[in-house]
C-alpha cells in the first residue's frame, strides 16, 4: 500500500482481516518490520504500536485523519477493494468486456482497478483510489493474494 497526499506520501505493507462488523490490518514495513494493529468496528478502533503504545478513536473516519492526514474512507474500502459500491451510495460503475469492474466513481472518489489476467471472475490485483481536492489524495494498494469472496457478484 502507498499513500500520497499532496506531497507527502507514505507505504507500507499489510495484512487485512474483514468480518462483518469489525476489520483488523497489521501494517508492517517494506521490510517486515510491525508498524501497527487496527482494530475496529463501527463505534471504536484501537491502534496499537510495537512497545504497547495504544490509541483509540471513535471510528474509523476519524482515526484515518489523525493518523493519515487525508479523509481516506476505511469503512468504504471493505467493498470498493473487491470491485464493489458501497451498499446504499450512489455510484457510477465503468466494466469491462468480461463485466468486471474497471473503474468505481462513489462518494467524490474514483477506484481504477487492474487485474491479474483475462478470467471473467478474477479479483482485482491493483486497486487506485483518487480524490481530487485542494492537495489530491491518492491510495495505491497491490494484493498478492485473496482469501475471500467477491462482493457483489
Amino acid at each position: 500500500m502507498s499513500a500520497k497526499r499532496g506531497s507527502d506520501g507514505a507505504s507500507a505493507n499489510f495484512a487485512w482481516n474483514h468480518e462483518p462488523g469489525r476489520d483488523r490490518i497489521d501494517f508492517a514495513s517494506p521490510f517486515g518490520q510491525v508498524l501497527a494493529r487496527v482494530d475496529g468496528g463501527a463505534n471504536r478502533v484501537v491502534v496499537e504500536r510495537p512497545g504497547g503504545a495504544t490509541d483509540t478513536y471513535p471510528d474509523w473516519s476519524t482515526m484515518a485523519i489523525v493518523l493519515l492526514g487525508a479523509p481516506v474512507p476505511v469503512d468504504d474500502l471493505a467493498f470498493w477493494i473487491r470491485g464493489a459500491a458501497r451498499e446504499g451510495g450512489v455510484a457510477s460503475v465503468e466494466r469491462d468486456a468480461n463485466g468486471r469492474v474497471m473503474v468505481l466513481r462513489q462518494q467524490a472518489w474514483e477506484i481504477v482497478y487492474s487485474y491479474p489476467d483475462d478470467a471473467p471472475g478474477a479479483m482485482p490485483s491493483r486497486v487506485v483510489l483518487k480524490r481530487p481536492d485542494a492537495e489530491p489524495v491518492e491510495v495505491r494498494l497491490v494484493v498478492d493474494r485473496w482469501d475471500a469472496a467477491p462482493a457483489g457478484r
